[in-house]
């Protein structure tokens, strides 16, 4: 059975998924966020490229015109100041679009992600061994394959652009130099929009595999999957014995706190909440046990064995067990309601104790 050969079939939890996350190791693609980019600027130079065809020409006639033999200083700097601000003012829209399109492709693909990881240098990089089995992997030969298909298909591409285009080509020999460097513009952007959009589609089945492979490299095997809930989760045995301490903890704050109890006001089975009241240093009465359940029946239990009242009010065991907490004082809106069971109980044969009415006032 695959369980017991310790192969890995079972999918990563979520706790592997963050791990791994922080780690670096998560599905991308390079290429794809390449290719975008190329794709996006192609895109852009179609639209802007008759201004900025009008801004080359421009410049380039004020950078060549007349001019005195002997060239000053002066002029080669303001040459050369002109230059630079047309190439800025022509590349900066392309440097812009390629930027928010790469961070955009990354984000979708990544998410919001900052880690160190993948760039801390590792000495098991280094070691000539795992060199060569990096080399002869199979993730390797799935590289290799990809690349000589990337290859391929811009061969292919070009080849039929160029035969497409030929007779143009031919033509084209007999225009003026403008002419001929727009019918090469022409040539070239159609060649490199369908290798781009080539390219797009590799990206996609580039990505495809990538979160494939990292879905296979993230599996975990049935034992570690247990493992793993298991640390989650706590041990059932140490989430056990702590029930216990806890409960064994209770049942000796029961033991000590119910028989100085005045009353136990119950549900009449299912809860039970034990009051104390001392005039002298109490302004209302406390809760000093309660219970549901098990515990329920122990307060009753050692209720009934050192002589502490019962008495049977389901509605106020309810909202006094919901409201007040071990050790609180009740609230002024139980006043009325207590106060009359305090007087009842105090009133019973072998019950001295302060009246109610104290409370009340």
């Amino acid at each position: 059975m695959a369980e017991d050969l310790g192969e890995k079939t079972e999918p990563a939890t979520p706790k592997r998924r963050m791990e791994a996350r922080k780690r670096g190791q998560i599905a991308k693609s390079q290429d794809l966020s390449a290719t975008v980019v190329m794709l996006g600027g192609l895109l852009l130079l179609s639209v802007l490229a008759p201004d900025l065809l009008a801004r080359l020409v421009s410049a380039t006639r004020l950078l060549l015109g007349e001019r005195s033999p002997a060239v000053r200083a002066e002029e080669l700097f303001s040459a050369a100041g002109l230059a630079t601000q047309v190439a800025w003012n022509v590349c900066w829209p392309i440097f812009l679009c390629s930027f928010l399109l790469a961070a955009v492709v990354m984000y979708v693909q990544v998410g919001r992600l900052v880690t160190l990881e993948t760039i801390r240098p590792k000495l098991n990089k280094l070691n000539p061994v795992n060199g060569l089995k990096r080399l002869f992997s199979p993730r390797t030969f799935v590289a290799l394959v990809i690349n000589t298909l990337k290859m391929a298909a811009v061969v292919v591409v070009t080849y039929l652009t160029v035969r497409q285009r030929f007779g143009d080509i031919v033509f084209s020999l007999k225009l003026s130099h403008l002419a001929l460097l727009a019918a090469a513009g022409s040539l070239i952007y159609t060649l490199a929009l369908r290798l781009g959009l080539l390219l797009l589609v590799l990206a996609l089945m580039d990505y495809a595999y990538q979160r494939y492979r990292t879905e296979r490299d993230l599996r975990m095997t049935k034992q570690e999957v247990k493992e793993e809930l298991k640390r989650m989760e706590g041990d059932p045995l140490v989430k056990r014995r702590q029930r216990q301490v806890a409960m064994s903890i209770t049942l000796q704050r029961i033991r000590k706190s119910v028989p100085q109890a005045d009353v136990v006001v119950t549900n009449p089975t299912e809860l039970a909440v034990a009051l104390k009241y001392e005039a002298k240093v109490m302004s209302a009465p406390k809760v000093v046990a309660k219970g549901s359940g098990y515990l329920a029946r122990r307060i009753r239990q050692m209720a009934i064995e050192h002589g502490v009242p019962l008495v049977e009010r389901p509605p106020l065991a309810q909202a006094l067990f919901r409201a007040v907490e071990v050790g609180q004082e009740i609230p002024v809106s139980f006043y009325q309601a207590v106060a009359e069971i305090l007087a009842y109980v105090y009133r019973l044969p072998g019950r001295p104790g302060p009246r109610a009415e104290a409370m009340a006032t």
